[in-house]
């Protein structure tokens, strides 16, 4: 089975070239060149993976992954942008995108990232539901979710996938540099800055449980800890 990938970009040549090539590894690709036409087509058709440039006509990139994120946690979005400022690219993974790609980008580095996310998709890998017990909280991996008495999260494929990754491992430390190769195929600087956002997040969600706790051993990286 392909995987489906929604790619929004009005750029026309680069948007060609893009779409040639993803099509060459084997994806079928949904394109469209507004915000606007790419929000009815996320709410009428599945996608395994969302790639939206940020300056979009009619609805920006950002305004659109909050929409699509207001009834898909799941999908993997991959942000496209020419702005360089590092509060532009931590802004789009606090409105729900996983990574980002600075143009110019190269298709390699491209397609390198859309294989990291979708390596764990079911598509790729089909897996077993996985399910842990985490101090007061439930952790349902396949269905993206964490619970508790009190409240429900539902998480998105990189919270999940790195949350997973913290259960599994849980009272030990892990690298900054292993989660990055392992989660997000490379260990780089800028993509170092993303996993500090979901550290935040995860540390928000679990925030209600005292006996749960994932601490930073600054210059190694990082303990889910469980007493």
């Amino acid at each position: 089975m392909k995987a489906h990938i929604l790619y929004v970009e009005d750029d026309e040549s680069l948007s060609f070239v893009t779409r040639d090539n993803l099509e060459l590894q084997g994806y079928q690709i949904t394109h469209c060149g507004d915000g606007r036409q790419a929000l009815e087509l996320a709410h009428s058709q599945h996608f395994d993976l969302c790639i939206l440039d940020v300056m979009l006509p009619e609805i920006d990139g950002f305004t659109l992954a909050r929409e699509i994120r207001k009834y898909d946690r799941e999908v993997p979005i991959l942000f496209l942008t020419a702005k360089s400022l590092k509060e532009d690219r931590l802004q789009g993974l606090r409105l729900g995108g996983d990574d980002y790609i600075t143009k110019p980008f190269s298709i390699e580095e491209l397609i390198l990232r859309v294989e990291v996310f979708l390596r764990r998709n079911k598509i790729s890998q089909p897996q077993a539901p996985d399910r842990y017990k985490l101090g007061n909280f439930e952790f349902d991996y396949e269905n993206l979710a964490l619970f508790n008495e009190d409240n429900t999260f539902q998480l998105t494929q990189k919270e999940a996938d790195l949350l997973k990754l913290f259960a599994d491992n849980r009272n030990q430390v892990l690298k900054r540099s292993d989660i990055l190769e392992k989660l997000w195929g490379e260990d780089d600087y800028f993509l170092g800055r993303s996993l500090d956002v979901f550290i935040s997040r995860l540390r928000k969600y679990l925030r209600s449980d005292e006996n749960l706790k994932i601490e930073t051993l600054h210059g190694v990286g990082f303990r889910l800890k469980e007493d």
